[in-house]
């Protein structure tokens, strides 16, 4: 083949070739598909949360049962009430990688946030030492109560993790279910 007509073929070709143009369109393009999967992501997290009790939901008047005296992992007991403080409950699996995630984020919360009361609920485990070891594993520092069937469903948990923020008055102020960051998690908090 002749030099000039590979030389030719070429120049030809980079008349069409706009690296700029190429770019923008796929940056366009990216951002896109960002929008898209945040829109379903946002559309799935509304219809998994419709399953929670709604916000507005007075625990005290919802429930007989006694959730003052929830035994812990370390033998003691703990209230799932507000007790006066905004309340952060987190409900966990410990095989659940997601809560594996975005249990720092609740410990972080807890140790800089005194005036918000945390307490994760451990439900869908095999034994204590299961729930031991993911509190032992993220160091933990709140009251890790041991769940059974009927706080699952009294707080209608169908996913890991669930969160409820309740004010001083045991109404439910925020819910999510799957990863909050601390940021997330600590504006919850706030909507009284």
């Amino acid at each position: 083949m002749n030099t000039n007509a590979i030389v030719s073929g070429l120049i030809k070709r980079s008349e069409f070739f706009n690296p700029i143009a190429e770019g923008k369109a796929v940056l366009r393009s990216l951002l896109i598909q960002a929008i898209i999967f945040f829109l379903a992501f946002q559309l799935v997290s509304y219809f998994r949360e419709t399953s929670m009790l709604a916000t507005d939901t007075h625990i005290v008047e919802q429930y007989n049962a006694d959730f003052n005296a929830v035994t812990t992992l370390d033998n003691n007991t703990v209230s799932l009430f507000a007790q006066g403080k905004t309340t952060v409950l987190y409900f966990f699996a410990p095989w659940c990688q997601v809560c594996h995630a975005s249990i720092r984020n609740l410990q972080a919360l807890h140790e800089d946030n005194k005036a918000i009361k945390v307490v994760a609920i451990a439900l869908d485990y095999i034994d204590d030492d299961e729930v031991a070891k993911f509190t032992s594993k993220h160091q933990l520092t709140f009251p890790v109560a041991l769940g059974n069937e009927g706080i699952k469903k009294a707080f209608s948990i169908t996913g890991y993790p669930s969160y409820y923020v309740l004010n001083k008055q045991n109404v439910i102020t925020a819910k999510s279910m799957g990863y909050s960051s601390e940021l997330g998690l600590y504006l919850r908090s706030l909507i009284l």
